[in-house]
Order: structure tokens, then C-alpha cells, then sequence
């Protein structure tokens, strides 16, 4: 049985992982780069090992130097989170031959289905249906733009080592083709080390939804429901929910028996999500599967009662699945809205910086999983996604209620972030009916950007902080030699000034 893993990985994720280690009673060791020497993920672990510099090439996706770390540590898993190696073929097999435990599938099912055009053409020949699209992969901007002059536009473009939102563009005129062509290959390079890029026809009106699976060694296999993941931004999610509000039951049980027939077809193990795209009338097409944990697993855990983390460190120590299909259900409704450090005012640029307080939200049915601290210096080399915010309610109303709620007594200052726009999210009116599909952001986008209107009080106490602020700086900018003459009477006269105003 596994003794001690190494999480190859940072921020909430690596947390969320030493966090079921330790109900599990197995040691952990966190790997940091320069960046992340202060991070809260090395804080918390067992130990820590140094794995290089700050970018991710140098550090979090350098394969020898976190099998290094692993051995001299003396760890005999290694855990990989979501991101970085965790769909690398190449990792886990590495894993195999230096003897230590990769928990997550083998290198033949990441390599059938974590290759997306791979995927695709074994999902076609065990009769899953899959968008139209290219065989194989883009070998340069003329076949590009032979091939989509046969499907038509518009089309998407993928990285075929894809995940995340990373590596895809949206292509609706002809002039756009080599240029979003150039851009998703160098953010495949960049993101995965692959810049292999295919061509789907673009489904309108979609919705992503997606199914939960888990499978052991032992050929059991099964799925634990589906999460809508509809509200995106740049094909990155923002806001995901479970159950979805626009599935029937009938088409709930149909999607998953496919979800499990896909893991099946390439003899998976480990915990995976088959994701889906479906149309207003319910037609639903593969769309490729993340052989890995998925950023948002807590609501699935969260209404399936099951720790996914858990899972799958029982898969992989051999044990057959403690639960069958008909043991599963889904009890009441949950929803997750990533919190990310970024300024929505400023086209949601990355806004890295110095974190000078946070307050986190508590109560019934919440749940914060998240790594950041006051003082902690959010670094710009990686994912500005600071925390996750995953609510539970008896029914989708309830949920939304209690969100509302816990989005606004979180409060995160020091760096510019998105919880507004969440809270707006939540506040639309098409959102509140559960009446969008992944066009929600841009059709909502004048509501959700709308700035509030700062009445007389609102510019009071702006005043009154930034005179604050302004006398606390002062005084950590007084000379040493100023301090001893300092004036006591002043002092109170300077804190009256401030009560009057």
C-alpha cells in the first residue's frame, strides 16, 4: 500500500490533495520552484523538495527533476494533479520504470485518449459519436485551409495535447485561419510541449457537459454524473453546477452508459471525465476525455458523496471500486466558481501581486479550496486561479441563494480579482434560469460588466481609506531619528481629524 506521495504539482490542487492524504494517514511531499519557495502547498506537506526555476518548463513539467525528488525523498507515489505532466504519456510511463506508483492511468489510455486525435478515432470505431472533423493532425497552414474549406466555417482549432482551454481558437472568417492557426500552436507548445493542433467543425449554441467516471483495475467502471460547464470565458471555465439544468433523465442515463462505454474502450483505470457537447435539442457529440482529476471534481463530491482523491489512490494500490452504479445518486445541487486573480476591467489580464488580506467565506454547505495568504506574492508564471468557491444546496434555488451569499463575504484585497463579475454571473437572469450554453458571457457581457454606481457615502469612505492609508504610509516612511521626536498630541489630533472626517 502506498506509503508516502509526492504531489507534482502547486497551488489549490496540490493542497486539495495533501488534504485526503492526511485523512488516509500517507505522508506527502510538496515540489516547489523559485517562485512558490513561500507557497502554502510547501507549508502544508511533510516535505518539500526544490525542483528549479520559476517557469514551468524549468520546474513543474521538468520530468527529472520530480523523479529526483521523488526518489530522494523516498516516495513510492506520485500524484500529479490536473495541469503540467498529468496527461503526459511519457511521465507515467517513466514512473513505471523507476519503479514508483503514477496515480492516474496507464501510459497506453493516456496516450488513446489524452492525444485528442487519437481519441477521436477510437471513439469512432466503438461507435461514439464525435463532431465532424480532421482524422489526424494539421501538418501546415495550406492543409489547414484545404480542410476547412471542406468542412466550412466556422471551425475550431485544438491543440491535440489539449486541455483547459489552452491551445484552442475560434475561427468564423477565412482571415482569421493562420493566424489563430500560429497562436494555438505556440500556446500548445508552451502549455504541453506539443504543438500538434487539429480541426473540429464549430457546434452552435453548445453546451459542455461533461460525466465523471471512474474505473479500477479489475474492469469495473462507472460514472458519477454529469456537471454543466457552459459559463466560460476563452473557452476557459469560470462557473460549473450539478446537475445540469438542462438534462432529462432519460438523456442523463444515455450519456452515461456512453461516458462509461468510452473508458471501457481503452481499458481505463484511475479517475477520468468524458466530456460532451450538446446542442439545443439535446444531440450530444464526444468532444474529447481529461485522463486526470478535473479542476472541478468538488461539486461532483460534493452531491455523489464520493472523495475522488481517495478513489483514486485506492485504484492504484489495486483495490476494486467500493461502490456500484446502483448505489449512486445525486443528492441536491452544488456549484463552483473559480476565483481568479485577474482584472476583469482590464480584458481580465493576469494581476499578480502581493495579497494584503483575505476573508473567506463560511457556513452551510460552503466550501473554499484554495492556497493563497495574506502576504503570500501571487506569482505571474502560472494559472492566476487563486481559489475555488463550491456551494451546496438542497436544490439548484437553494444553491444559488447561498452563493450569492458567499460571494460576497469573500473578500480578497492586494490584488485585483473576479469575484464582482461571479457575483454578477450569479445575478443574471438567464444564468438564474439556467437558460445558457458557452455564449452566456459574451451575450450577457454589458450586465456583467456594469459598474456600480458609488453614491455619496461610497465616495466618503473612499476618502477616509485612502487618508488611512496614506497616514499608515507616512509613518513607515518616517526616518528612525523622526521616531524618537515624535509627537504624541499630533498623533491623537491626526486620529480625531480622521473620526470627524
Amino acid at each position: 500500500m502506498i506509503k508516502k506521495v509526492l504531489v507534482a504539482n502547486r497551488g489549490e490542487i496540490a493542497v486539495r490533495i495533501i488534504r485526503s492524504c492526511r485523512e488516509m494517514g500517507i505522508q506527502t511531499v510538496a515540489v516547489y520552484s523559485d517562485a512558490d519557495r513561500k507557497a502554502m502547498h510547501v507549508l502544508y506537506a511533510d516535505e518539500a523538495y526544490y525542483i528549479g526555476p520559476s517557469p514551468s518548463l524549468e520546474s513543474y513539467l521538468n520530468r527529472k527533476n520530480i523523479i529526483e525528488a521523488a526518489k530522494a525523498s523516498g516516495a513510492d507515489a506520485i500524484h500529479p494533479g490536473y495541469g503540467f505532466l498529468s496527461e503526459n504519456a511519457g511521465f507515467s510511463e517513466r514512473c513505471q520504470k523507476e519503479g514508483i506508483i503514477f496515480i492516474g492511468p496507464s501510459p497506453y489510455a493516456i496516450s488513446k485518449m489524452g492525444d485528442k486525435i487519437t481519441a477521436r478515432k477510437t471513439m469512432t470505431e466503438a461507435g461514439v459519436p464525435v463532431v465532424p472533423g480532421t482524422p489526424g493532425k494539421i501538418s501546415s497552414e495550406s492543409e489547414a485551409l484545404k480542410i476547412i474549406g471542406e468542412i466550412g466555417l466556422p471551425v475550431m482549432i485544438k491543440a491535440s495535447a489539449g486541455g483547459g482551454g489552452k491551445g484552442m481558437r475560434l475561427v468564423k472568417e477565412p482571415g482569421e485561419i493562420k493566424n489563430a492557426l500560429r497562436s494555438a500552436r505556440s500556446e500548445a507548445r508552451t502549455a504541453f510541449g506539443d504543438d500538434s493542433v487539429f480541426i473540429e467543425k464549430y457546434i452552435e449554441s453548445p453546451h459542455h457537459i461533461e460525466f465523471q467516471i471512474l474505473a479500477d483495475k479489475h474492469g469495473n467502471v462507472i460514472h458519477l454524473f454529469e456537471r454543466e460547464c457552459s459559463v466560460q470565458r476563452r473557452h476557459q471555465k469560470i462557473i460549473e453546477e450539478t446537475p445540469s439544468p438542462i438534462l432529462t433523465e432519460a438523456k442523463r442515463i444515455e450519456m452515461g452508459a456512453h461516458a462509461v462505454a468510452a473508458a471501457k474502450a481503452v481499458d481505463y483505470d484511475g479517475a477520468g471525465t468524458i466530456e460532451f457537447i450538446v446542442d439545443n435539442d439535446l444531440n450530444y457529440y464526444f468532444l474529447e476525455m481529461n485522463t486526470r482529476l478535473q479542476v472541478e471534481h468538488p461539486i461532483t463530491e460534493r452531491v455523489v458523496g464520493v472523495d475522488l482523491v481517495k478513489e483514486q489512490i485506492n485504484i492504484a494500490n489495486g483495490l476494486p471500486l467500493a461502490f456500484k452504479q446502483s448505489e449512486l445518486s445525486q443528492n441536491g445541487h452544488a456549484i463552483e466558481c473559480r476565483v481568479y486573480a485577474e482584472d476583469p476591467e482590464n480584458n481580465f489580464m493576469p494581476a499578480p501581486g502581493k495579497v494584503s488580506h483575505i476573508d473567506i467565506p463560511y457556513g452551510v454547505g460552503v466550501r473554499v479550496d484554495g492556497y493563497i495568504y495574506e502576504g503570500f506574492e501571487i506569482p505571474l508564471y502560472y494559472d492566476p486561479l487563486i481559489a475555488k468557491l463550491i456551494v451546496w444546496g438542497r436544490d439548484r434555488n437553494d444553491a444559488l441563494e447561498r452563493t450569492l451569499r458567499a460571494i460576497k463575504e469573500f473578500k480578497v484585497t492586494g490584488v485585483k480579482n473576479n469575484l464582482k463579475f461571479l457575483e454578477r454571473i450569479i445575478l443574471a437572469d438567464d444564468f438564474i434560469k439556467g437558460n445558457y450554453n458557452t455564449h452566456f458571457i459574451q451575450e450577457n457581457l454589458e450586465f456583467l460588466m456594469k459598474e456600480d454606481r458609488c453614491e455619496n457615502s461610497c465616495e466618503e469612505i473612499v476618502m477616509i481609506t485612502a487618508l488611512i492609508e496614506y497616514l499608515d504610509k507616512m509613518e513607515k516612511a518616517s526616518p528612525k531619528e523622526m521616531t524618537a521626536l515624535k509627537n504624541n498630541w499630533k498623533d491623537y489630533n491626526r486620529v480625531r481629524n480622521v473620526f470627524k472626517l
